[in-house]
């Protein structure tokens, strides 16, 4: 997947804008855990190609787009095959866009949503504002294109919002700066060239792009702003609506808020990583994204053989944690807002062994490296003078400690007490209680 913060122009020179202070606060390297929710009007055909795990050429990725917030642009690809399948679902009379009056979303529940997601472990909660293909899920001035005024009739941001502050998370914003397929006249996007050559930068849309991130700054004050894929070179400058003063106003309203790495210019907040392994430590706080499937919008053709166990979710949010990340984690909600049983049951099992154990994952920081993967594997994360040795594969039933940690004061088993050490030549050693030998990772708090 690409990286975006390497992506800083034009050039302006000696003309180039002032950007605020950059920063990360400490609340965001403290949360760890977000939940991303894609919820827009590709939820209603809810269609990609199914990830077989044996990819497919480059160029024909886009064409086989497994994202199924893609929807809007793979159907434009012919012969592809979510335009096959909408040529046999709608007809060939039913464009994407007519779509929007087919989403119900009359049962949808913010309340019990949001506390699904923060159940689960979540500090912070991501919304999808507008993705590429611009239908706004909020009460928009700058366009009919919205679902205040179509399909669910309803301002959706709002309510995420409302739910998201009364369950005591954090707010934050997914918005697509650079891409709008519906104020936009291009060719479908096929290749990675594509996707930064069809797309507007004049400085009309750089305004109306502006317009909507300062109508969502100013009626959400959101804690996080989660730029996607650029913003147009016209609103790169000096200008009241570029992105500079935009990143100024909006810390002047938000002072704790924080920004991503995907504006497209030489300033960013936190890194972001999507479906991708980071291999160590990254020294600068950064964000790991993607779906609980290989999706982030709903893909009603993935089944468990795509999608993560709760198992798996726990050691992915393990082993970020480790290396200096947050998890942003997805769940992709179907049209009428409710989640599908996957992922709900991934949801769930994550929530559980956090409450248990989410001393070891909140408020951590790094410890000398991430983790040992000699004898039984393991990952570090420390807090304060205590270190949390996480034992990845409680069922071998022993966890050798780092030499580090070898004359430990105490050692705890979290959710099971006290452990015994037993020292001998070949190093410190502890006995993993039974109670743990099944759960995703069994949680050592080791204090000198």
């Amino acid at each position: 997947m690409l990286n975006f913060e390497t992506r800083i122009g034009p050039d302006f020179g000696a003309d180039a804008p002032v950007y605020p202070a950059a920063g990360v606060p400490e609340w965001y390297r403290d949360a760890k855990l977000g939940f991303f929710v894609h919820w827009g009007l590709y939820s209603v055909p809810a269609w990609g190609t199914p990830h077989d795990g044996r990819g497919v050429p480059t160029e024909d990725a886009y064409a086989h787009h497994q994202y199924a917030e893609w929807y809007g642009n793979t159907v434009r690809i012919a012969g592809s095959p979510t335009w096959q399948r909408h040529q046999d679902v709608y007809g060939t009379g039913t464009s994407y866009e007519d779509l929007a009056d087919r989403w119900d979303a009359s049962t949808f529940d913010a309340d019990a949503f949001v506390g699904s997601l923060v159940s689960a472990g979540a500090r912070y909660v991501i919304p999808t504002t507008k993705h590429h293909e611009g239908f706004c899920l909020w009460d928009t001035e700058t366009t009919a294109f919205n679902a205040a005024r179509r399909g669910p009739r309803r301002d959706l941001i709002r309510e995420f919002h409302d739910a998201t502050r009364a369950a005591g998370a954090k707010f934050g914003v997914y918005f697509s700066g650079a891409l709008d397929w519906h104020v936009s006249d291009f060719p479908p996007i096929e290749s990675d060239t594509d996707l930064f050559r069809y797309r507007r930068n004049d400085e009309r849309f750089s305004r109306y792009s502006a317009a909507q991130l300062e109508e969502l700054v100013e009626r959400f004050s959101p804690d996080i702003l989660w730029n996607d894929i650029d913003w147009p070179d016209g609103g790169k400058g000096r200008d009241e609506f570029a992105v500079a003063a935009l990143l100024e106003r909006y810390l002047e309203r938000v002072p704790s808020g924080v920004v991503n790495d995907r504006w497209g210019v030489p300033y960013h907040g936190f890194l972001t990583r999507e479906y991708t392994h980071v291999e160590d430590i990254v020294e600068s706080p950064w964000e790991s994204t993607r779906g609980l499937g290989f999706s982030f919008g709903y893909n009603e053709a993935e089944g468990p053989e795509h999608s993560l166990s709760g198992d798996a979710l726990v050691r992915l949010l393990v082993d970020v944690v480790s290396k200096n990340g947050n998890l942003l984690i997805n769940v992709g909600p179907r049209a009428d807002g409710s989640i599908p049983e996957l992922q709900a049951a991934s949801m769930s099992a994550m929530g559980r062994w956090l409450e248990v154990n989410g001393d070891a994952v909140y408020g951590t920081r790094p410890w000398l490296r991430a983790g040992d993967r000699i004898g039984a594997p393991a990952s570090y994360t420390a807090n304060g003078g205590d270190v949390f040795v996480h034992a990845i594969d409680p069922a071998a039933g022993e966890l050798r400690l780092p030499s580090e940690l070898a004359g430990a004061g105490r050692v705890t088993w979290l959710g099971a007490g006290d452990a015994a050490v037993e020292s001998s030549s070949a190093g410190a050693t502890v006995s993993i209680p039974e109670a743990l030998r099944g759960e995703p990772i069994a949680v050592a708090r080791v204090t000198p």
